[in-house]
């Protein structure tokens, strides 16, 4: 088993970087026939057009937006720029190599008869983690993010392919999103309850990493008496959360979320000139191939 690593960029539309291009490209090839040419270019400069726009949207999403302290920023559409950190007493553990992260998505392939890759499990985890600048801390919640990181794990054994992608603690990290303070007095004591059971849900979410804490005897399964234990671990944790949220009640504490309104909810591991800089370049090329293709496709109609 040789693991490899390397720069990958990811969890975002494909077709924003002409992945879907390759496809139409492939279906025409395999079709042999001049007649399939002009509608799959005609495809490919609609599908230029949509990513078009869609990469011009982020890049100016990046350059328009000034970059915001946690200490001092707006509630609203922010971005911040700091260095990733673990929540106080929290691990995370990547799905597949168990890697110490603060974010991870993985994918697991396996060679099919036919002697094709096909995707057989995968995933991206949700737990909160922090970014940190000079100023003070803000809780990333990255669920429906759009993560683009060059920390790529990529390895074959037997007969599955693994990859891993993942944002590390004490990395960079570029963020924008929906920014907003909650301050002590907005955490009941009557909360208590649901979040407990916010907290285990998402530990009964993920099995093996539940059976490693709790299933004492090893024996595949959490009993009656494992799992009370859970709960009383999952009641401490909370209680120690409620109480550093208390203890900040004058600063609050500051999350980052997904928009509601559908805007962009980006998390990067890279310097924004060059995040921009790749999204302005995708746009420049997709609208060459919209014009480009466009114009072969109905010339040849």
């Amino acid at each position: 088993m040789a693991i490899t690593f390397g720069s990958s960029y990811l969890h975002q539309p494909g077709w924003l970087s002409g992945v879907i291009h390759v496809v139409i490209l492939g279906v025409a090839i395999q079709a042999e026939s001049a007649e399939v040419w002009p509608y799959a270019l005609l495809a490919m400069s609609g599908v230029s057009f949509f990513a078009w726009i869609a990469n011009y949207r982020r890049y100016r999403h990046i350059h328009d937006l000034p970059t915001s302290r946690v200490a001092s920023a707006a509630q609203g559409y922010v971005e911040l720029f700091g260095r990733t950190e673990l929540l106080p007493g929290e691990t995370i553990l990547s799905k597949v190599s168990r890697t110490p992260c603060c974010w991870y998505r993985y994918q697991v392939e396996e060679k099919g008869s036919n002697d094709k890759w096909q995707t057989v499990d995968t995933g991206v985890s949700v737990e909160q983690f922090l970014l940190v600048d000079d100023t003070g801390q803000c809780v990333i919640s990255p669920e429906g993010a759009e993560v683009l990181t060059h920390d790529r794990k990529h390895w074959e054994e037997y007969d599955r392919r693994h990859t891993e992608w993942l944002l590390r603690a004490r990395s960079v990290i570029y963020a924008i999103g929906e920014f907003s303070t909650t301050t002590a007095a907005a955490v009941a004591p009557g909360d208590e309850r649901a979040d407990v059971g916010a907290l285990l849900a998402q530990w009964k979410a993920d099995q093996r990493r539940l059976h490693e804490r709790f299933d004492l005897d090893r024996d595949g399964r959490i009993d009656m008496k494992e799992w009370e234990l859970a709960r009383l671990q999952a009641r401490r944790e909370v209680r120690v959360l409620h109480a550093e949220v208390r203890s900040r009640s004058m600063e609050g504490v500051h999350v980052l979320r997904k928009p509601a309104d559908g805007r962009l909810f980006l998390l990067a591991n890279e310097l924004p000139e060059r995040i921009g800089a790749r999204y302005r370049n995708w746009s420049v090329a997709h609208l060459l191939i919209f014009l480009g293709a466009g114009s072969a496709g109905l010339f040849m109609l």
